[in-house]
């Protein structure tokens, strides 16, 4: 049959595992013979079509069996002993490390076109009481004449069914107990989806693949600039240089061994609130696919990221020593240009849904948590004088200066991709990062920030930027996506977003300061609570870091944890970024250099979600989600119904070129 494409038989034992826990809508009918009602079950196989293999799709359908995305996270990282799960898929993409989508991707041996699909893999099988030793003259049909073949009914059916066509599945049951009809209608919706925002979209904090520290000590040099300012911090595992700060430069050796992330020049993440949420619906929803579309970047605002480019925060290694390609291309041009791209093969296509985090960068978020972790003298000299700090004030102003203004010129941008319907933008809030003990701000001081010595979240201006995001900026954000508190939209009922903030409430316990008995044992023997983790001895830092006496590479980044916020030392042990997208005069000197020694402490996702963070948010996005694209609407019936014995039917002959039921 034309545009339908068999392909092998799975085991039943396989494919039975995919299926246990997924519950099929179907209608119940009366049977001959008195063996009880048979239906048809059906689902679409590694239905996220991001992932180019399907055991990397199971393994979060086997996780997030009976679970929510924060459970299933938690399993995972058990699993993985705190490796994480995206170390080995990250490899296995349809996106390539450099944010290009592969046209065609190769997704399980097939080659398919990722944002224009013709067609999808599905599984079928006869389910309810089926009688022992009864065959399935299987028929095919999605308008382009029906195909037969025959089987085993306990076998499952592999096919490719024809995106944007309605396929018509009939078994005919014969037994000794008698025969039966079975037959339903196959019809899978592709879902587009793509993500926009900033650091907290793109799964900032969360490298796909953690860097690998060592257990010697490698010398950073503070501002002053004197051998009494130097210090020791965990090295990068593999690397071969010197590391004393009086050791050469070998930036090109020290980048072999960075931390991967899918897309490093935007720190974007598997891990990423966005992405799981795509996932999720995948994960739940068996008849449907998912096209997913990852365009947040971190640092994003959205004059400089969603409309303009922006600069880029990581490169990927280079064997070759070349320059680094410092800028990202705007998302929302990004977007149009993909959109445009698929209208013109498919031009029934459309973009379902985005997922949408934005604004903190517009309000200098960035510049608040400076203002709050660093307290030496020196250095908050010479961060304000570089821009590098902002005060509340500061943020204050530019959220209500500057982000209306910015918010109206995005809904414009947004209509024409959505057919002028904004409820199908899910805007899903930050969270307070500040909180613990169900609300209470956390109580500040060098705990999780010891990483580097100038660093002390001081309690008075943590405790005014807590009030500040929790009593000023978070409201405003739901104002300005619903429309609400005096923000004037030109047509409220069309402009108002789809808004989830129902996941606040959870990090009220897990601010960057909770910790608990339950947390990893390296982090509660080696990250002390009072900000003494480290050696301040030169001589033997240089060869034990850790005052705890253990590898720093016993740190497991995706381990279960109180604290769903990265610290600054999180950060350092999980990511140790060094920005090589920064313009050429802010580059350091060398990799000892002081301003490294911030960057490597806060770049790589310091007050930002862990994974378990971000899978707290995707729980509360996507039911928004689902609600959005009306997912929990009824589907076709599966009906069965007596008929009389026929005989088993040989296989239809087939014209040249088409292929047959496997």
């Amino acid at each position: 049959m034309a545009g339908i494409l068999l392909r092998s038989m799975m085991s039943a034992a396989l494919i039975a595992g995919a299926l246990i826990g997924i519950v099929t809508p179907a209608a119940e009918a009366q049977t001959a013979g008195g063996y009880g009602p048979l239906q048809i079950s059906w689902e679409v196989r590694n239905r996220f079509r991001l992932f180019r293999e399907e055991r990397d799709f199971l393994l979060h359908v086997e996780s997030g069996r009976g679970h929510g995305v924060l459970a299933s996270e938690q399993v995972l990282a058990i699993q993985s002993d705190g490796r994480g799960w995206a170390r080995n898929t990250v490899n296995r993409l349809c996106i390539d490390l450099a944010g290009r989508v592969s046209e065609p991707c190769t997704r399980d041996n097939v080659k398919e076109s990722y944002l224009t699909p013709i067609d999808h893999p599905v599984v079928i099988r006869l389910t309810g009481p089926v009688p022992v030793g009864a065959t399935c003259a299987w028929t095919v049909d999605d308008g382009d004449g029906p195909q037969t073949s025959t089987f085993d009914c306990a076998e499952p059916v592999n096919l490719r069914v024809r995106y944007g066509r309605t396929t018509v599945v009939t078994a005919d049951v014969s037994s000794s107990e008698g025969s039966q009809r079975a037959f339903t209608e196959i019809a899978v919706r592709d879902i587009f989806i793509a993500g926009l925002g900033d650091s907290i979209a793109s799964g900032e904090g969360n490298p796909d693949r953690p860097i690998a520290l060592a257990d010697e000590g490698f010398c950073f040099r503070s501002y002053l600039g004197t051998a009494a300012s130097q210090y020791y911090r965990p090295s990068r595992a593999g690397y071969k240089g010197g590391r004393a700060c009086e050791a050469p430069d070998l930036l090109t050796v020290w980048q072999r061994q960075s931390a991967l992330w899918f897309n490093p020049a935007c720190h974007r993440s598997l891990y990423s609130y966005q992405t799981r949420t795509a996932l999720a619906l995948a994960v739940r929803y068996p008849h449907i696919a998912v096209t997913y579309l990852p365009l947040a970047c971190t640092g994003a605002t959205i004059a400089d990221g969603l409309f303009g480019s922006q600069r880029a925060r990581d490169c990927l290694p280079s064997k070759s020593g070349g320059a680094c390609q410092g800028t990202v291309n705007g998302q929302l041009a990004e977007l149009r240009e993909a959109v445009t791209a698929a209208k013109r093969r498919q031009p029934d296509r459309k973009l379902d849904l985005v997922l949408l985090s934005i604004g903190a960068n517009d309000i200098y978020f960035s510049g608040l948590v400076a203002d709050v972790i660093v307290d030496t003298t020196t250095e908050r000299a010479l961060f304000r004088r570089s821009g590098v700090m902002a005060s509340v004030d500061d943020a204050r102003s530019a959220m209500t200066r500057d982000l209306p203004q910015g918010f109206a010129k995005l809904r414009e941008a947004l209509k024409p991709l959505l057919g002028g319907d904004l409820s199908r933008v899910v805007y899903t809030a930050y969270a307070n990062p500040t909180l613990s003990n169900g609300g209470a701000p956390c109580p500040g001081g060098r705990a999780g920030f010891d990483i580097h010595p100038s660093f002390n979240a001081q309690p008075q201006r943590l405790a005014a930027v807590s009030n500040f995001v929790e009593n000023e900026f978070l409201p405003q954000l739901r104002a300005l996506a619903l429309c609400e508190g005096g923000i004037l939209c030109r047509n409220p009922r069309a402009d108002r977003m789809t808004f989830v903030d129902s996941h606040q409430t959870s990090f009220a316990s897990h601010g960057f300061c909770a910790r608990a008995e339950s947390d990893p044992e390296f982090d509660r023997q080696c990250f002390s609570a009072t900000g003494d983790s480290f050696d301040p001895d030169l001589v033997t830092a240089a060869n034990q870091p850790m005052l705890c006496g253990r590898s720093a590479g016993e740190y497991r980044a995706y381990l279960p944890r109180a604290r769903w916020i990265r610290d600054a030392n999180d950060s350092y042990f999980a990511a140790m970024t060094y920005p090589q997208g920064l313009p050429a005069s802010q580059q350091p000197s060398d990799i000892h250099d002081a301003t490294w020694g911030v960057l490597s402490a806060v770049y790589g996702g310091a007050v930002h979600p862990s994974a378990e963070g971000h899978a707290a948010m995707a729980d509360a996005a996507v039911p928004a989600a689902a609600a959005v694209l009306q997912l929990d609407a009824a589907v076709p019936e599966v009906t069965s119904q007596p008929m009389q014995p026929i005989p088993v039917l040989p296989d239809v002959p087939r014209p040249p070129g088409r292929t047959g039921l496997n």
